[in-house]
C-alpha cells in the first residue's frame, strides 16, 4: 500500500510538470527500501526498541491490556480536544480522495479489533495553545497501556506499548510492539506527511468553508474571524465556497461582510513555490486538497475574485449570489480576464454580460453623482496652491470628455506655459489621480530633454526593421499600448527635435500612432499634455503688472480682510495679450501652424501672489514640523510673521522651489546645526521666531543666525519652557564668513 501510495504521489507530481530529478528525490525519501530477504536485505535490527524496550515482532507478543478499543491522545494533559472536522487521513489508494470525517475507520494493531467510528476518536495537542502535532506525539491509548509512535526515516512505524503495574513493590513490565504497512501505521504516517490541518480559527474557517459546514462557520465569524480571511497561499474563504458550490457558506459569509470583489494571491504552482519558499509539491498538494482539484496546476489565477472561481466552477446560482452582493463583473485578472471570458455559451454568459451592462450603468450614476458633490476643481486645489484659472480650464475640459460632450476621434491635447515650479507636472499628475487613481500605470511621463537629436526618434516610437533595439519597441508606443487611455505628459516639449513633433501631429490629430513594426496603436481616450517654458518671461512680466494694478485698486477700499486681498490678487489674461505676444513667439518655436492648431487648451500658469506665497511657507513648515516629530520627537511652532519673512525668498523665476530652498536654508540648518550641538532636549517644544525689523538696503549675512531679510528681520530659533518663556538658543556656527581662506 505505501508503495502504491507513492507511485500516485509520483504520478500526479509528473502530472503536474515536475522534473525527473525532483522526482527521484521525493522517491528516495518515501520509498527508501525495506528489501526482503535474500534481496540484499538491511541486517535485522537489534531486539531492543528507543529506550532499552523490547521490541516485538507480532501483536500477540503485546499483553492482554495493549488490546481492545483505541484513542488517540497526546501524551499531555493540556489543549482542546480536537474536532472531527479538523482531522483529515487520505487513503492509500492511487486514486483515492480524501475521507470526510464520518467516513473515517481507524483499526487498532490487534488481532481481533474492531473498526472505529469517527466518534470514538480523538486527537488532543500537547500544547494550551496549540499547533500542529508530530507523530512521535501522539499516543493510542488502549485501557492501561499507551503506545507511542515514531516515524523512522523508511516510511516505518514503531509502536512502543507500556504497561505499568501496581507502583506497591511490583515489577514493572515494557513491552515494545512493531508494525510495518499496516492500516493504522500508514495513515499516521500520512498525518505526517501531508496533514494541512491548522490549529488557527482562520485556518478552521476556511477548512469549514470548504466543507460547507454552516455551524462552524458561524462559530468561528462570532468568535471574531475576519470572514476575508487569506489562506497562507492566497485565496480566501469566499472563494473556497464559490468554488465549491457551497451556497450556504457562502450566504454566511456575504452577510458577514466578505469582500466579493478580493483578488486570489494565488498563482500557479511553481511561482507560488518559489515566492513562499515551499517545496512545490506540498503547494500542489495544499491547492488540490484545501482549494479544488478541478483546477490547472500550470494556469495562472492571481487576481481572480469568487466571482471567476464561481464561472469556472459553472454554477448559475453561485453567479447570481455574488452578483447580488455587488461583485464587480469588470474586474480582470492578472491575465487580463473578465469572468465572462471564462464563461460557456448559455444562461451564465447573458447572466454575466447583462450584469456588466447594468454595472456599467450604476458605475457612471455613482461618478456623475460623486463629481457634483466633490467636483473637480475642488480636488485639484487640495493638491495644487494657486492656478485657479488653470484649474477651471482644465476640469472644464475634463467635464466635456467626462459626459460625452466631446469628439471621440480626437484626444484631448493641452500646452502648459509658465515659469518653473508653479505646479505645471503636478497638476498632470493629479488629472491622471482623478481620472484613473492608478499614477503608477496610467500616467505616462515623457522628458522630452531625451530627444533633442534627429535619431532619437526612434527612441520615442521605436527602431525599423534591421536597427538595434527593433524587437524592444519605443518608450511611448510600449506604454501606450499598456494603457491606450492614460495621461501622457510631454515635459518640457521645447526641448525636443522637431521630428519629434512631426510625429506628433498623426498623434494628436487622429489619436493612433504607428511604431517602428509598422503595428498602428490606437489612443483615442488618452490625454495628451505638454508642458513648456516658452514666453515663461513673457507671462511672468505681465502677469505682475496686472497684479499691481488690481491691488493699487485694491488699496482705495481698506480692505482687511484676507479674502478680500486674496480676491485683489486674481489676474486673468487677456485674448489681446495671447494673440499678440504669445501666439508669436510659440509659432516662432515650433516653426508650423499645424502642430498648435491640434492643441486643444493653452493653459498659462502665473506666478505666486502673497497669499499664495504664504500658503507655500506653511506647507513646507507643516512638512518639516512632521519629520521633527516622527525623527526626532520635537514640536515645531512658528506664527505669521516668520512666513511673512520667509515668502521674501521667492524667486520669480524658480517659483515654489525658490521658497523650498529658502526654508532649508535659513531654517533646517539652523535645527540640524543645533541638533548636532545637542541643544534640543528630547520631546521639547522649539519656537521658530523672528528678531529685528529694521529697513536694510538688501539682503546681509548673520554669519551666526543665518541671512537677514530685505527688512533687516532675522530668524532665531527659541527653547519653550513648561512655563511657556521662550529661551534663546545660542547655536554656534562651525565656520564663520570672516573665517574663510581664500587661495589664488
Amino acid at each position: 500500500m505505501a508503495i502504491s501510495r507513492a507511485t500516485a504521489l509520483v504520478t500526479r507530481y509528473l502530472r503536474a510538470g515536475c522534473t525527473p530529478s525532483a522526482v527521484r528525490s521525493w522517491r528516495r525519501l518515501l520509498l527508501s527500501p525495506l528489501r526482503e530477504p535474500g534481496r540484499g536485505a538491511v541486517p535485522n535490527r537489534s531486539a531492543l526498541g528507543p529506550g532499552g524496550q523490547p521490541l516485538l515482532r507480532s501483536v500477540c507478543q503485546a499483553p492482554a491490556t495493549a488490546r481492545g478499543s483505541l484513542q488517540l491522545r497526546p501524551p499531555t494533559a493540556g489543549g482542546r480536544w480536537l474536532q472531527a472536522s479538523e482531522l483529515h487521513i487520505r487513503p492509500p489508494t492511487a486514486g483515492g480522495r480524501w475521507l470526510q470525517a464520518s467516513e473515517l475507520h481507524i483499526r487498532p494493531p490487534t488481532a481481533g479489533g474492531r473498526w472505529l467510528q469517527a466518534s470514538e476518536l480523538h486527537i488532543r495537542p500537547p500544547t494550551a495553545w496549540g499547533r500542529r502535532l508530530r507523530v512521535s506525539e501522539l499516543q493510542l491509548r488502549s485501557a492501561a497501556t499507551w503506545w507511542s509512535f515514531e516515524l523512522l526515516p523508511r516510511l516505518q512505524l514503531e509502536a512502543v506499548a507500556t504497561g505499568r503495574r501496581s507502583q506497591q513493590g511490583e515489577d514493572q513490565g515494557e513491552w515494545a510492539l512493531g508494525t510495518v504497512g499496516s492500516f493504522c501505521t500508514l495513515a499516521a504516517a500520512l498525518v505526517y506527511c501531508y496533514s494541512r490541518s491548522s490549529e488557527s480559527d482562520g485556518h478552521l474557517l476556511l477548512e469549514a468553508a470548504r466543507l460547507n459546514n454552516a455551524s462552524e462557520v458561524n462559530r468561528l465569524l462570532a468568535s471574531g474571524v475576519s470572514a476575508s480571511h487569506r489562506h497562507k497561499l492566497g485565496w480566501t474563504p469566499l472563494m473556497v465556497a464559490a468554488m465549491n458550490k457551497n451556497h450556504s457558506v457562502m450566504k454566511i459569509l456575504l452577510a458577514a461582510g466578505a469582500d466579493p470583489n478580493l483578488g486570489d494571491g494565488f498563482s500557479n504552482v511553481y511561482e507560488t513555490s518559489r515566492e513562499k519558499r515551499i517545496h512545490s509539491l506540498e503547494v500542489l498538494v495544499t491547492r488540490e486538497d484545501e482549494f479544488s482539484n478541478r483546477l490547472n496546476t500550470r494556469a495562472s489565477f492571481r487576481g481572480c475574485t469568487a466571482l471567476h472561481y464561481a464561472v469556472l466552477a459553472d454554477d448559475y446560482q453561485t453567479i447570481q449570489l455574488l452578483l447580488e452582493a455587488g461583485a464587480n463583473p469588470l474586474l480582470q485578472n492578472e491575465m487580463g480576464h473578465t469572468p465572462v471570458d471564462y464563461a460557456r455559451e448559455g444562461q451564465i454568459k447573458t447572466l454575466l454580460k447583462e450584469a456588466e451592462v447594468k454595472y456599467q450603468e450604476e458605475q457612471r450614476k455613482r461618478e456623475a453623482e460623486e463629481r457634483r458633490r466633490f467636483p473637480l476643481e475642488q480636488r485639484l486645489k487640495e493638491h495644487i496652491i494657486g492656478q485657479e484659472t488653470a484649474i477651471a480650464t482644465v476640469a472644464a475640459a475634463i467635464r466635456r470628455k467626462e459626459n460625452g460632450w466631446a469628439d471621440e476621434e480626437h484626444p484631448l491635447v493641452f500646452l502648459f506655459l509658465g515659469s518653473s515650479g508653479i505646479g505645471k507636472t503636478e497638476l498632470a499628475k493629479q488629472v491622471a489621480k482623478y481620472l484613473h487613481n492608478d499614477v503608477k500605470k496610467k500616467f505616462i511621463r515623457l522628458d522630452m530633454s531625451e530627444f533633442q537629436e534627429k535619431h532619437e526618434v526612434a527612441k520615442f516610437i521605436g527602431s525599423p526593421p534591421g536597427y538595434v533595439g527593433h524587437e524592444e519597441g519605443g518608450q511611448l508606443t510600449k506604454k501606450l499600448k499598456q494603457s491606450p487611455n492614460g495621461v501622457v505628459l510631454f515635459d518640457e516639449v521645447d526641448k525636443a527635435h522637431p521630428d519629434v513633433l512631426t510625429v506628433m501631429l498623426q498623434l494628436f490629430d487622429e489619436g493612433r500612432l504607428t511604431d517602428g513594426k509598422g503595428k498602428t496603436i490606437e489612443c483615442k481616450d488618452a490625454i495628451f499634455i505638454m508642458t513648456s517654458n516658452v514666453a515663461s518671461e513673457e507671462i511672468a512680466e505681465h502677469a505682475l503688472q496686472l497684479r499691481q494694478e488690481a491691488q493699487e485698486q485694491g488699496k482705495k477700499r481698506l480692505a482687511e480682510n484676507l479674502d478680500d486681498v486674496i480676491l485683489s490678487e486674481k489676474v486673468t489674461i487677456s485674448k489681446q495679450f495671447k494673440e499678440n505676444v504669445i501666439r508669436p513667439i510659440l509659432k516662432a518655436h515650433f516653426r508650423r501652424d499645424e502642430f498648435l492648431g491640434r492643441i486643444n487648451e493653452i493653459v498659462y500658469f502665473l506666478p505666486f501672489c502673497h497669499s499664495e506665497l504664504i500658503q507655500l511657507v506653511n506647507k513646507e513648515l507643516m512638512f518639516w514640523a512632521k519629520k521633527a516629530k516622527q525623527r526626532h520627537n520635537i514640536n515645531l511652532q512658528w506664527d505669521r510673521e516668520v512666513m511673512d519673512v520667509l515668502a521674501e525668498g521667492y524667486n520669480l523665476h524658480y517659483g515654489a522651489r525658490s521658497i523650498k530652498h529658502e526654508v532649508e536654508r535659513r531654517v533646517v540648518n539652523q535645527l540640524a546645526a543645533a541638533y548636532e550641538q545637542e541643544l534640543l532636549p528630547n520631546g521639547c517644544t522649539l519656537r521658530i521666531a523672528v528678531e529685528g525689523s529694521g529697513v536694510g538696503t538688501g539682503r546681509e549675512q548673520d554669519p551666526e543666525h543665518g541671512e537677514l531679510d530685505s527688512r533687516g528681520a532675522k530668524i532665531r530659533l527659541e527653547i519653550v519652557e513648561k512655563d511657556n518663556k521662550s529661551r534663546k538658543l545660542n547655536i554656534r556656527v562651525p565656520l564663520k564668513g570672516d573665517e574663510v581662506a581664500h587661495r589664488f
